[in-house]
């Protein structure tokens, strides 16, 4: 799990980055970012909706495995918002190698480091 301090907290700064931020889609997710002048950390959410899986032990395993993906990144990067949208089943079943794989590119394009991630 990610560190509090890297979380979001309150559905305004969702409704801001939803609205104002970038996008960038891939095979299953789509990740929405903005820079955050406000802010020395980066912050992350995980949106799994219901329509993904009904069980939410499903949507948190999900959300679980994507925060593991990105809690290396964090340190060190600049201020930026992101929220990452999962839009297929899928990412339940998939290795962590491909979803890696499929969600660092999205990453690397919000500004994030990617260079620091162990294999």
């Amino acid at each position: 799990m990610i560190s509090q301090k890297y979380r979001f907290h309150g559905h305004n700064s969702l409704r801001y980055v939803m609205s104002n931020g970038q996008v960038a889609h891939s095979k299953f997710f789509a990740v929405r970012w903005a820079v955050n002048k406000h802010r020395r950390h980066p912050r992350v959410a995980v949106v799994v909706s219901k329509k993904i899986f009904k069980s939410a032990v499903k949507r948190n395993r999900i959300r679980r495995r994507i925060y593991e993906i990105t809690r290396h990144l964090l340190p060190g990067s600049p201020a930026i918002d992101i929220i990452i949208s999962v839009y297929s089943a899928d990412v339940l079943a998939a290795k962590h190698d491909e979803l890696t794989i499929q969600l660092l590119p999205l990453l690397h394009g919000t500004g994030l480091e990617t260079q620091a991630v162990p294999k």
